[in-house]
């Protein structure tokens, strides 16, 4: 066990925020923390990093924080940096104090062992060694390249000034000093923000492989169901462990709760049933020491809670268009989008009831083509046409939580000043429908959190019963049950939505249609989430695969098992199934041959003649990843390959 805090009660003056908290990190576990904002997730992080402390250590309870020897515990803070004229390259190369250190040393050592060889010295010098190779000491500079590229960084920035960067480019910077510095605990709140899509698929990789503890602190679904094996749930100041992702919590979360009320209703059923008992027998004397025994059975009982339901109280609004719209909502023909540059240029259509979401690479022009749109921006070329009868309404998450409202100002007043006409009771009603109730109302601008702030700004913009939604990232700053309830309402919504969106699981349960802002330009897919992604798999895999030699699918529909059996058909089940048996065989072949020449990559890689040669570097880790894809895309195919024999080897079995 690497940390471990027991029987923790955590308060802030008069309230308590986290109450008898266990909570233990074993060994290499990806472990997320989740809950509804405000309970007590950041606070966590913060006892474990050390920021703030228990307030029940005086206590006679067995309480308290162990850990396995020192840990490293490194924490992502929202911080701004000191020096803003000192270049990233050298406020990055602070994450290796550490290799810096050891290789003085080893210099030092080396100087000494010119004059004479000592056997403590070269113990030394050898333990040092193994330090280096433990640190990625070796490889430092690379390692430090290739991150900051995957973070969609040129590699020229890193002789710029920190200062020259935003806040969001700051904090990106941060994060990477601290995965760089690869602590022994890692604790990430929120890590997925700011993060287009491809850096957010690269650091579930990297924190997968990631051979020490991370904990981590995310509303973003998809992300924690591919990266965490724990899941540590607050609710009520408590916290509970589950083993398994997010998804595997909510469902045993669920069967807990079912067990937990069933148990409960059983012993209720048991007491009542004792109890009436007693009292139709407790003035016979000949029943008394029967009494007296059902009375301590009652009493000698370990009573069963309660069960409460979940914390499920969220928003829920519900409101038609003012008005419908034609069936063509928006249109776009070779619009040419940026400020004083263009970023790109956009082709599209969209039509009534279509949820179009937006997504791609950062820089792109993704916020830049809906502020066009709304006539912020003026366009570099091209054109676009909005239908008849379309009243669109706009959100920004960036304008919701940095709101220059009067601090002093309750959320009653900021609301009604925007729709002065409205009666006090409609202005309430309004509100609560997005958790804004009875004090709620009276609370200041300036008190208000995050979420807080977009729930406030999309209650104005609903006000307004558009039949056209416009989007920018509005799950941002939302918790679970504020993401599901603002995907029902999406998905309810008879009018037109256009989004932009990191948050994949989300995009996945809203579009209908999907524009990407690509590496080769902006296309236009007209299917949900998961049809994109196996149409963007056959548009990309038979180009990779057919230059080494993987067989490209047949764009014709594949007969059924039926087809083949009960119909006077041109194919063969012996011959289907040879052909999938030498498929099957040539795909582990490719991917054999693939994991050797992945091998021998990774032995040039760790060639110290090769560490100060960057290109050759780039060129082998870009190689490297090639043939990484190459073997997923052959164990899909294998998998396929195997599923279909399974199929045709029963159905071959049943006809007999």
């Amino acid at each position: 066990m690497r940390y471990q805090i027991k029987h923790a009660l955590v308060q802030y003056a008069a309230d308590t925020i986290l109450e008898d908290v266990n909570f233990e990190i074993h060994d290499n576990e990806k472990i997320a923390v989740v809950g509804r904002n405000g309970c007590g997730k950041t606070t966590l992080l913060k006892l474990i990093a050390g920021d703030i402390h228990m307030n029940n250590l005086d206590s006679d309870e067995s309480c308290g924080i162990t850990m396995a020897g020192q840990q490293r515990i490194g924490f992502l803070r929202q911080i701004s940096f000191e020096d803003g004229e000192v270049l990233i390259e050298e406020e990055i190369k602070k994450a290796f104090a550490p290799v810096f250190a050891c290789e003085a040393r080893m210099k030092e050592l080396e100087d000494a062992l010119r004059e004479g060889e000592d056997a403590r010295l070269l113990r030394e010098y050898g333990a040092l060694q193994n330090q280096m190779e433990a640190l990625r000491g070796y490889t430092w500079r690379q390692d430090m390249e290739v991150m900051f590229q995957k973070f969609g960084f040129p590699l020229e920035d890193l002789k710029r000034p920190i200062g020259s960067y935003s806040g969001g480019q700051q904090t990106k910077v941060a994060f990477i000093k601290l995965l760089l510095s690869r602590p022994d605990i890692m604790l990430l709140d929120e890590p997925t923000n700011h993060l287009d899509l491809p850096t957010i698929e690269w650091l579930e990789n990297y924190l997968r492989e990631y051979d020490r503890a991370v904990v981590i602190v995310s509303h973003d679904r998809m992300f924690l169901d591919r990266v965490i094996d724990v899941t540590y749930e607050i609710e009520y100041h408590k916290i509970k462990r589950y083993p398994g992702n997010y998804s595997a919590f909510i469902a045993r979360k669920e069967e807990d709760l079912i067990k937990q009320e069933k148990d409960y209703e059983e012993q209720q059923k048991e007491i009542q049933r004792l109890t009436a008992w007693i009292e139709k027998w407790k003035n016979t004397p000949t029943k008394v020491a029967a009494t007296r025994s059902k009375r301590m059975a009652i009493e000698h009982m370990v009573k069963i809670e309660k069960p409460r339901r979940f914390d499920t109280k969220t928003f829920h609004a519900r409101f038609t268009p003012r008005m419908e719209s034609y069936t063509d909502v928006l249109t776009a023909r070779k619009l040419k989008i940026g400020y004083d540059q263009e970023l790109s240029e956009v082709s599209f259509q969209l039509r009534k009831g279509e949820r179009l979401a937006i997504l791609g690479e950062n820089g792109k022009g993704k916020s830049t083509l809906l502020k066009t749109l709304i006539g912020e921006i003026p366009a570099l070329g091209g054109s676009f046409a909005i239908g008849h009868n379309v009243e669109w309404g706009y959100f920004d998450q960036q304008r919701a939580v940095v709101d220059h409202a009067d601090p002093a100002q309750t959320v009653l007043d900021n609301f009604w000043e925007v729709y002065p006409d409205l009666l006090r009771e409609d202005v309430r009603s309004a509100l609560g429908s997005f958790l804004f109730s009875q004090e709620e109302v009276e609370k200041k601008m300036g008190q208000l959190s995050g979420g807080e702030k977009v729930r406030l700004a999309l209650c104005k913009m609903f006000q307004t019963r558009p039949n056209f939604l416009i989007l920018d990232e509005p799950t941002n700053h939302m918790d679970m049950m504020g993401k599901e309830a603002l995907e029902k309402m999406l998905s309810d919504f008879p009018g037109t939505v256009l989004f932009v969106s990191h948050d994949r699981y989300f995009i996945r349960q809203v579009a209908t249609e999907i524009l990407e802002f690509g590496a080769s330009g902006v296309k236009q897919y007209h299917c949900g989430y998961e049809d994109y992604l196996q149409e963007k798999d056959r548009m990309v895999l038979p180009a990779e695969n057919s230059a080494q030699g993987v067989p490209k699918r047949s764009a014709a529909p594949v007969p059924t098992l039926e087809d083949v059996f009960d119909k006077k058909t041109y194919y063969n089940p012996g011959k289907i199934k040879s052909r999938l048996e030498r498929q099957l065989e040539k795909y582990g072949m490719m991917l054999s041959e693939s994991e050797e020449k992945a091998a021998d990559l990774q032995m040039q890689l760790m060639n110290p003649e090769l560490a100060a040669d960057y290109q050759k570097l780039m060129e082998l880790h870009k190689l490297l990843e090639e043939e990484e894809q190459l073997q997923e895309s052959l164990l899909e195919r294998m998998v396929e390959t195997e599923t279909e024999l399974e199929e045709l080897n029963e159905s071959i079995a049943n006809r007999k």
